[in-house]
């Protein structure tokens, strides 16, 4: 399996690492080449600057994975406070900043939230652990107090707020992995939303969407696969969804010795049905879905 060199953060250096920093020392050093320059930003972020059109294009570098292991140095609030900060620049509808974000410093807390995390090792063992929130609650309060008529105790408020609170949460992910910091994101959050909302004491419409633990990290693990853009991308339409283009776009994912192991310590025929027969069954699907719709409720987004 290929290695990955360490993660490394701009304040590992005093080096300037700005893009136009950069662009800057190039012309200087008058280096005019033809082909596309390669300059490093963030640790997982390229950019990419084509001397043709003078075009400064992003892409994510493969560097990129989640980190479920820290180290004992701290996460200074200083810190986090900026990062959290900037991410509030991300978009937002209407820009009403629809959410909101509970930070877990303290042992007992994270002790208490973890059931709620299925007890993923990570909620106890990372240094933070960050609950974002769908939160129309502060937005109704603010309505309210400046002789507003609020009405957003309905499911499209609540979808607004959702995609405000993981918009927040991505935004700040990008500029926590580019400050160094690892972090893993738990789908669990929408599976037992009761048990949070009444340990974190969410108000009515405010609704936990996301959960990410926060450290520097402890490992340095290889990226996952991830499909070919060829499985994701369509054109004007959605175009079919056929035995040949799954068989085109899966094989590379299939053919992994990891996932080879997997199907047979899991003693399926494919790897398909290990997702669907034994990691995300119909039936817990189901059984969480009926506490999520009832969380929604209980936080009067639905009635």
């Amino acid at each position: 399996m290929k290695e990955y060199p360490r993660r490394v953060s701009p304040f590992d250096s005093k080096d300037d690492y700005t893009y136009s920093n950069l662009i800057r020392k190039k012309g200087e050093e008058g280096n005019m080449k033809s082909e596309p320059t390669v300059f490093l930003s963030y640790p997982f972020l390229l950019r990419l600057k084509l001397e043709s059109t003078n075009l400064p294009i992003l892409i994510h570098y493969t560097m990129r994975t989640s980190i479920r292991q820290y180290s004992s140095r701290p996460v200074e609030d200083n810190l986090l406070n900026e990062l959290l900060a900037q991410a509030e620049q991300t978009q937002t509808m209407g820009n009403l900043q629809l959410y909101s974000v509970v930070v877990t410093r303290s042992d007992e807390m994270k002790q208490k939230l973890a059931p709620a995390h299925f007890n993923q090792p990570m909620v106890t063992g990372a240094p933070v652990v960050l609950t974002f929130c769908a939160d129309y609650h502060r937005t109704t309060t603010w309505a309210q107090h400046r002789k507003g008529h609020p009405g957003y105790d309905n499911f499209l408020s609540y979808q607004n707020a959702a995609t405000d609170a993981l918009l927040f949460c991505q935004r700040f992910c990008d500029l926590a992995e580019a400050a160094g910091l690892g972090l893993c994101f738990l789908g669990t959050t929408v599976y037992q939303p009761a048990a949070i909302i009444r340990l974190l004491q969410l108000p009515q419409l405010v609704m936990p969407v996301a959960t990410i633990t926060l450290g520097w990290p402890a490992e340095h693990p290889n990226p996952s696969d991830r499909l070919p853009l060829s499985a994701i991308r369509h054109d004007e339409t959605y175009q079919p969804v056929t035995a040949e283009t799954i068989d085109r776009d899966y094989a590379a994912k299939e053919a992994l010795p990891e996932n080879l192991e997997f199907v047979r310590i899991n003693q399926t025929e494919t790897l398909a049905q290990i997702f669907t027969d034994i990691r995300y069954t119909a039936k817990d699907c189901q059984t969480l879905s009926t506490g999520l719709l009832e969380a929604l409720r209980m936080q009067g987004f639905l009635d």
